[in-house]
């Protein structure tokens, strides 16, 4: 009998892991197959000896007539007992035969659970201890785990309700698992998965010191293959889910090399493993003194070693990251403290306590959520940035969008925990996939689930499918495709539907392996059950995250009972209805309209209209998320509309507290804990969730974005006025250290630092100017090394800047370096003594003002000509608005390196800078044109264009002052270059916008026959 279990991931670090390797081959013994041959007599004696017996010596046992009352009232002779006791022994034959044909499919099929037959306790135990022992010799792998990838055939007929009452543990076989001893051994088992701590996990040694203690030595890397406590726990102890005894055992306790081990992920070759009692293999070394396989030096080394576990290390087990790879796993514990940097004022609390600063650790360890957030936040404030410009205010870059108080403290979790090149791939792969299988003339696969590591993207099928395309391979059976993460090819808009659009992440394993499964395409209701907070903590990150994901398309998000804030992250995608009444309402009508839909086209699932030239018929996903317990009939008529929901494209994620929700195909369960569990699935996950506090405070940060405005940041007149960072321009002013950040990245102040950290410093002093509020220095971390760094190097990295940037006081300082025209904080002032670097009261980084940047210096002009000493003075606004427009040297550190500077893509500034620049030179535009100068005006614009393009109003504001110069061949010249402009940046899909195309038609009526002649 064979089952499969999931695809053994890789590792999230930066080093590939072996790939997935096949269960292991149980070799056959002489007992199994003396226990076969005796299986097999019993059974041929049960299912044939008994009936052939009956007939033989008892005959057809039931009268030949119906009986009579006379029948009855005659007195029960010993032929009329015999008959009965006959009739009953053929019931209890044709009980057991069901049994075994019950148990023998299941066992033949590998799929899903034996179904119980009524009644048939004691009898289905002996069919199914006797169908193991006869079908153990032709088994081909050893783990019975019923797996994921299981789901795709055990609910064909979602209205039968499955039960499983125990599953059975690689290494186990049918009779352990199912005999009365075997399910307590099973239970035992679980319960040390849990709690490694637990009698019978292998921390307790009483009772058992007769035994020889065992020991194995981390194992050099071979290539690119790293010893890992998973693997070998899988080698030593059958199961690499017992890698948690071995860290129990050996946590804590020095090593040869004076270390010790404090998680689960690092390891070092050269450490000594104390093992479990039950360990077994060739590699593991034992304690007799005369054991002739081991050098002096190692027996002296496992000596010392085997002493200092007679001090037991403390019960309660560190955070840890999983059974990852010797000496590369990406470090992730909390941050210890930062080299002692000078602070504005005394902190509340240590700057080494994350804690203090507030960062959410549920978006952090969601990187394909917090990605999808950022992408949308980042959307939502490009759109009020435009639209504020272009509203009747004219606010243009003046809004600030500045994340501030808990919201802010969200932002930076996104920005730390957020993975865009996963995002990116798994859009590319999937997209490619689908694309690959058009080319071929071939249909989408059902997909049920995804499995994303550091290196690896598994699909789990829900059946076979044939080959799938390059660079697509298959996975550990047919039912699962693979392909590695350096084989995705970013995907050309080609117009490819999403082909899954809905995955959503659920959590992941201890090995950092990440499981999206697909709420579109399962054949029924997928259940939670859990206390209320949990489960809507599940629904919340389940509803961000479809909300906002990368690899979709479009699709309908409706939300039940939980939520209806979270609207602010996609009006679009989400909408909330008030109970269970609407939603089957609403569901009825459109399930029907998608059946009448799918009929009409001729396609048998909305799969088929997503792949080659059906796209245009193509149905977008409903997904639903139901928080509200149902009534009995409401959830009846439910589990009706979600009987036929996969094929239509219709999900539904209900909350509740009953167990066996009707109509539900999976079963999950959220814990206290954070821990997912799906029994029947053989999963247990860190469940992603998103507390109602944090979820929130998310919703909060994109209602602060919104366009139409809202209170405390977003486009509404409150955050209009908030005054950006100035610095000195005063006369006096003299910056010690001056970045140009505009066009070519130029430091002036510093020594330049060597060619190998050079670039960091570099990257990391822009990220600083660029946030005069403060960097996280997680946040600072994540965006130098996207791919993760360990707090040593981030540390070290932030000692190298402040020591790089020095003091305002330190002596060699390169002082009162004085750009042309660019005045800053002098030399002598207060914060002359104070270190360039520090960091503030919350532990974030901070520069002195001492450091000052070109961008810096054009906002404070642009400031100070519109709302300080120029807005009632034409000469001194004149002249800071020039001075301002010649800092517009380029686009945002042009010429950055390649592969560097990826925070950028996060950063509103690309947005606000073109707009920026315009508002610096529509104000100079005006100002000549109050002067009665519109040549000077259009030197302006034509300038800002090169900066800003696309806006708007500055096409509209050179119209404008062509047309004041009265000259109607410069008018029409004007006319044509910005048509010509506005097709090269719509690529011709366009024409002029409809403001500029109305004032044209007010200035210059002929503009559309002037420029059909111009063409001609």
């Amino acid at each position: 009998m064979a089952r499969t279990a999931r695809p053994t991931p890789g590792p999230s670090g930066s080093q590939p892991r072996r790939q997935p390797q096949p269960l292991p081959v149980r070799t056959r013994t002489v007992g199994d197959f003396v226990k076969a041959f005796f299986a097999f007599i019993a059974l041929s004696a049960l299912l044939i000896g008994v009936p052939g017996a009956l007939a033989y010596f008892v005959g057809w046992p039931l009268p030949d007539e119906a009986p009579t009352l006379e029948t009855v009232r005659q007195p029960i002779t010993a032929s009329v007992f015999i008959d009965v006791l006959t009739v009953v022994v053929w019931l209890a034959w044709a009980q057991f035969a069901a049994c075994v044909i019950v148990e023998g499919k299941a066992e033949i099929s590998g799929v899903g659970m034996p179904s119980r037959v009524p009644g048939a306790g004691p009898s289905q135990l002996l069919a199914r201890q006797l169908v193991a022992a006869l079908l153990l010799v032709g088994a081909s792998a050893a783990s019975l785990t019923p797996g994921l990838a299981q789901i795709g055939n055990a609910y064909d007929d979602n209205a039968r309700s499955t039960v499983a009452s125990a599953q059975q543990t690689p290494g186990q076989t049918g009779d352990q698992a199912d005999a009365p001893g075997g399910q307590r051994q099973l239970e035992a088992h679980e319960r040390r998965m849990v709690d490694p701590a637990h009698p019978g996990a292998g921390t307790a040694r009483a009772g058992d010191e007769h035994r020889q203690t065992k020991f194995y030595r981390i194992q050099p890397p071979e290539g690119r293959h790293h010893d890992s406590l998973w693997e070998i726990a899988e080698r030593h102890l059958d199961d690499g889910r017992r890698y948690k005894e071995i860290y129990q055992l050996n946590k804590d306790r020095v090593q040869p090399d004076g270390s010790k081990l404090s998680q689960a992920s690092l390891i070092r070759p050269g450490w000594i493993m104390e093992m479990p009692a039950d360990a077994h293999g060739g590699e593991l070394v034992e304690m007799p003194e005369d054991s002739p396989e081991i050098t002096k030096d190692l027996r002296e080394q496992i000596h010392e070693y085997d002493k200092s576990r007679r001090t037991p290390a403390p019960a309660t087990d560190p955070a840890h990251t999983g059974p990852g790879h010797a000496d590369h796993a990406r470090d992730v514990t909390p941050d210890r403290p930062l080299p002692p940097l000078p602070t504005d004022q005394t902190p509340p609390a240590t700057a080494a306590d994350d804690s203090g600063f507030g960062l959410s650790e549920a978006l952090i360890g969601a990187p394909l959520l917090a990605a999808g957030l950022l992408a949308a936040l980042g959307r939502r404030r490009r759109a009020a940035l435009w639209q504020s410009a272009m509203s009747a205010l004219g606010l243009g870059s003046g809004i600030d969008l500045t994340a501030t108080g808990p919201a802010a403290r969200i932002e930076e979790a996104l920005l730390v925990g957020a993975d865009p090149a996963a995002v990116r791939d798994l859009d590319s792969a999937l997209r490619g996939l689908s694309a690959a299988l058009a080319a071929e003339g071939r249909s989408l696969p059902v997909v049920y689930a995804a499995w994303l590591t550091g290196t690896e993207l598994h699909l789990q099928l829900a059946a076979t499918a044939g080959e799938p395309p390059q660079p697509w391979q298959l996975g550990q059976d047919a039912t699962f495709w693979r392909l590695r993460r350096s084989a995705i090819v970013a995907h050309a808009d080609d117009g490819t539907a999403a082909p899954y659009p809905g995955l959503v992440s659920l959590g992941t394993l201890d090995d950092d392996a990440r499981l999206l499964l697909n709420l579109e395409a399962v054949p029924g209701i997928v259940s939670l059950t859990g206390a209320a907070a949990d489960r809507t903590a599940v629904f919340a990150s389940v509803a961000a995250e479809l909300a906002t994901s990368g690899w979709s398309d479009r699709l309908t998000l409706t939300l039940v009972g939980f939520g209806a804030e979270l609207g602010a992250l996609a009006p679009t995608r989400i909408r909330h209805l008030d109970g269970v009444a609407a939603l089957v309402e609403t569901m009825t009508a459109e399930t029907e309209q998608r059946r009448a839909a799918l009929s009409a086209a001729g396609h048998d699932s909305v799969l088929t209209g997503r792949t080659g030239q059906a796209q245009h018929t193509q149905r977008a996903p409903h997904l639903v998320l139901l928080a509200t317990e149902p009534t009995e009939a409401q959830a009846a008529r439910l589990a009706e509309l979600a009987a036929d929901s996969g094929r239509l494209g219709i999900g539904y994620l209900i909350g509740t507290s009953q167990q066996q929700f009707p109509g539900a195909s999976w079963e999950l369960e959220i814990t206290g804990e954070g821990r997912l569990r799906a029994p029947l699935l053989g999963l247990e996950l860190t469940a992603q969730q998103l507390p109602e506090e944090q979820h929130r405070a998310v919703a909060d940060l994109f209602a602060a974005a919104d366009p139409d405005g809202g209170d405390g940041g977003g486009a509404g007149p409150a955050a209009a006025h908030r005054a950006p960072f100035l610095v000195d321009i005063s006369e006096t002013g003299r910056p010690a250290v001056y970045a140009r950040l505009l066009g070519n990245y130029e430091i002036i102040g510093l020594e330049t630092p060597d060619d190998q950290r050079g670039a960091l410093l570099h990257e990391a002093l822009a990220l600083l100017l660029l946030h005069r509020e403060g960097v996280h220095p997680r946040v600072l971390a994540s965006a130098l090394w996207p791919r993760g760094a360990t707090e040593d190097v981030r540390d070290a990295l932030i000692e190298r800047l402040g020591t790089w940037l020095g003091s305002d006081g330190q002596p060699g300082a390169q002082q009162g370096v004085q750009p042309a025209g660019q005045p800053g904080a002098q030399p002598g002032s207060a914060a002359a003594s104070a270190p360039r670097l520090r960091t503030d009261a919350t532990g974030r980084l901070t520069l002195a003002t001492s450091v000052v940047s070109d961008l810096d210096v054009l906002r404070t002009l642009h400031h100070e000509a519109t709302q300080g000493r120029g807005a009632n003075n034409a000469r001194v606004r004149e002249r800071l608005l020039t001075d301002a427009l010649a800092l517009a040297r380029g686009p945002l550190l042009a010429g950055r390196p390649q592969g560097r500077y990826g925070w950028l893509s996060h950063e509103i500034i690309d947005a606000q800078l073109p707009l920026l620049v315009a508002d610096v030179a529509l104000a100079l535009a005006a100002h000549h044109r109050e002067a009665d100068q519109p040549r000077k005006a259009m030197e302006a614009l034509e300038t800002a264009l090169n900066s800003a393009p696309a806006d708007e109003r500055l096409w509209n504001e050179l119209l404008r002052a062509a047309h004041a110069t009265t000259d109607t061949t410069l008018l029409t010249t004007t006319a044509t270059a910005l048509l010509d402009r506005n097709a090269t940046l719509s690529n011709g899909a366009r024409g002029l916008p409809p403001r500029t195309e109305a004032l044209l038609d007010e200035l210059l009526p002929t503009w559309r026959d002037d420029t059909e002649a111009a063409a001609n």
